[in-house]
């Protein structure tokens, strides 16, 4: 089977204008939320991405229609009865777990095959497990399906997480909706997609409250008191990221409209730290940079802390930056996958434990590259941008997993940058 790659040539400059896309992580579920108000959603602004389809796939798999009109997707769920979702597509892609939590509300039982995704570290679902167990849910494994049911119903409880998990957070909520009494969910994730989710809930009839901050606390109301609602998903913070670090890796100035600059504040203030001029307005972001990058120290945390998905981005940067930089990856524990890549093009950086010690060098090399996940592959593109000479990015299914036509928007921007089949001419 012919592999897809993408070819760049270096030594450019991005400047410019960028729309980004609704956020993927946003977006997925949404459409999984679906399941909770029987008949027809309407969501707007999701991303032309496989991730997405794959999750339009289940719901289908479900018994829903699942249709697209450009941004927009039409999910009825009316006639939905199944409660199983396959292997062969939850295998592809962790966030197919999302529908545990809705399945659970709506049938009281689900049968959901274990997941599957990026090579990014053990993401186990114990949280999700332990959550939900506390409203009621009991749990078996039968050959590689979870089996969940609820013997005495859901009913409300006072949970505390371990860890702010995104996807516990997010199962918990749409389970503990229709539960009967109140939820309290304490260390709950405070990112921004968990916003959007309640509020997404909230329109179909939900009762929630505290989204946003560590605590939620859900008032449970009846499943027919739930109804299919129409929703704008918010732009996506991580591909706004990714573009404002090319900026910055270029020189820029690169514009991204499209996204909430709160969401991103911490990343701005590295930015800023690193010797970049960052402008924000209501919804965009300008990132340009006249002097050289400077050295930092970057932890990753759930937020408000330093997203972990924009951990590569930011360690291209300080590849190229004039000193000595340390990155801490708290998250995800195999998120360093990114650095032997990025040292395949002549990266200084010495991985010790979850650290990374990171040496600025006056120049990367073009090389062939391989995305090791979805991030990752996003920046070993900037990275090629930034570089002496050609670089072949290979596996780039990833991006496509979360970038809308990455490569257009990049060449939007002036990158000399294409998608080709190796073995076809390149198109140039």
């Amino acid at each position: 089977m012919a592999e897809e790659i993408i070819i760049v040539q270096g030594t450019n400059t991005l400047a410019g204008e960028v729309s980004v896309s609704g956020a993927k992580n946003s977006a997925l579920k949404l459409i999984a939320a679906a399941l909770l108000g029987r008949g027809r959603t309407l969501i707007r602004n999701v991303p032309l991405i496989s991730d997405i389809e794959i999750m339009s796939e289940v719901l289908r798999c479900l018994g829903a229609t699942v249709e697209r009109d450009g941004h927009t997707l039409v999910v009825d769920t009316g006639a939905v009865e199944e409660h199983e979702t396959p292997y062969e597509l939850v295998s592809k892609m962790r966030a197919s777990i999302s529908v545990l939590g809705p399945l659970i509300g709506r049938f009281g039982r689900a049968r959901v095959a274990m997941p599957g995704g990026c090579q990014i570290g053990a993401r186990k679902i114990d949280m999700h497990l332990v959550g939900l167990e506390a409203i009621g849910v009991t749990f078996a494994m039968d050959h590689g399906f979870l089996e969940a049911e609820t013997p005495e119903g859901l009913r409300g409880a006072h949970v505390v997480l371990d860890f702010p998990s995104v996807g516990a957070t997010e199962n918990l909520l749409m389970a503990a909706v229709v539960a009967e009494g109140t939820t309290v969910i304490e260390n709950a994730a405070r990112e921004p997609e968990i916003v959007d989710l309640a509020n997404m809930l909230v329109a179909m009839g939900a009762r929630v409250e505290g989204a946003g901050s560590a605590i939620i606390e859900v008032e449970g109301v009846a499943l027919d008191e739930m109804h299919p609602c129409e929703h704008t998903t918010v732009g996506d913070r991580i591909e706004a990221g990714t573009f404002l670090a090319g900026g910055a890796l270029t020189g820029g100035p690169v514009t991204v409209r499209g996204i909430d600059p709160s969401y991103l504040r911490v990343a701005l203030m590295k930015l800023s730290s690193m010797g970049c001029d960052v402008q924000t307005g209501e919804d965009w972001v300008t990132v340009s940079r006249t002097r050289p990058l400077e050295p930092i120290d970057i932890q990753t945390l759930p937020h408000p802390g330093f997203p972990t998905d924009l951990q590569a981005q930011f360690m291209l940067l300080a590849a190229r930056a004039d000193g000595m930089s340390v990155i801490t990856e708290n998250v995800f524990e195999n998120r360093f996958m990114f650095a032997s890549e990025l040292m395949r093009m002549g990266a200084d950086i010495a991985i010790e434990d979850h650290h990374a010690l990171v040496r600025g060098v006056d120049v990367l090399q073009g090389a062939d590259v391989s995305s090791t996940d979805l991030r990752a592959g996003a920046a070993l593109v900037l990275a090629g941008i930034g570089a002496e000479g050609e670089t072949r990015v290979h596996n780039i299914g990833h991006i496509d997993r979360g970038y809308e036509d990455y490569v257009g928007k990049l060449a939007s921007l002036g990158a000399d940058v294409v998608r080709t089949t190796v073995g076809e001419p390149s198109g140039r």
